[in-house]
């Protein structure tokens, strides 16, 4: 696999479309700073971390709201391993006005863009999620 943050969004934009209540993906340490940085957003209900050592897996639970409708509407991977996207922090985007967020990986490890504007700190813009 050639890109395993790709690989995640996939498989959370298939089980949302899907409507299933949880999806598991293999587990990495970017992928668990994305997972967490999705909780403490509020686009997603939890994750867990199961099995062990090369066959650990996260199992992440999606939210969705009384109607069935998801909190996620979009997943879209930004920076790809074929054409990498860096920022400063006076240039990260706000998504839809600030209703969204992105996630960025900086020399602080990963966080939202809010949180990297606010520390004024630059990276590689991973994702935009709404």
């Amino acid at each position: 696999m050639t890109d395993p943050i790709a690989d995640m969004l996939t498989r959370l934009r298939n089980a949302i479309a899907a409507k299933h209540q949880r999806v598991d993906v293999p587990a990495s340490k970017l992928k668990l700073e994305i997972a967490r940085i999705l909780k403490e957003e509020g686009y997603i209900n939890n994750f867990a971390v199961r099995g062990e050592g090369v066959k650990r897996s996260i199992r992440v639970f999606l939210r969705y709201d009384a109607k069935g409708n998801s909190s996620i509407s979009s997943l879209n991977r930004i920076s790809k391993p074929g054409r990498r996207v860096y920022l400063g922090s006076a240039e990260i985007p706000k998504v839809l006005g600030g209703y969204g967020i992105n996630i960025l990986s900086t020399s602080r490890g990963l966080m939202s863009g809010k949180r990297a504007r606010q520390e004024k700190i630059g990276g590689e813009i991973l994702t935009e999620i709404y």
